[in-house]
């Protein structure tokens, strides 16, 4: 397992988001399910933030997760603001490789890590499709 300090450069995409009372459980902390939801969040304002991407879903494609692996390091609680960085590790000819960690806005301390694979899908035919051709890849890539 990595643990990678916060780096601002280090992720290309950053999502700030705050923590809800409906997130807490009754340990008093964000419950671990909540963690995929923050990490969702922040995949999908990474993908609209790639012009291929968009294009290719106003085309019928979507992304589709296949796996998720989270690493859960320091809790998180109520009145945190927090950072959530996203890269992609990987492209494929129909997939992508992501990497993401939560951080928190105040501190910087790094609460959680995911790492997920997305199949590009045709949602028309209902089946994987090639990656959209995507302008400077190395880009987007995380950096260690």
């Amino acid at each position: 397992m990595i643990k990678p300090d916060y780096n601002h450069s280090r992720f290309y995409h950053w999502t700030e988001m705050n923590v809800r009372f409906r997130d807490i459980d009754a340990l008093n902390h964000v419950n671990n399910a909540v963690f995929n939801t923050y990490f969702e969040e922040a995949r999908i304002r990474f993908i609209y933030d790639i012009p291929e991407f968009i294009q290719s879903m106003e085309a019928g494609h979507s992304f589709v997760l296949v796996r998720i692996e989270v690493d859960y390091i320091r809790p998180i609680y109520l009145a945190e603001s927090l950072l959530i960085g996203s890269s992609v590790e990987e492209f494929g000819n129909t997939s992508i490789k992501g990497i993401q960690a939560i951080y928190s806005s105040e501190t910087k301390e790094l609460k959680a890590i995911a790492r997920s694979v997305g199949v590009w899908f045709n949602l028309v035919a209902e089946r994987p499709a090639r990656l959209p051709e995507i302008n400077n890849k190395n880009h987007y890539l995380y950096k260690q």
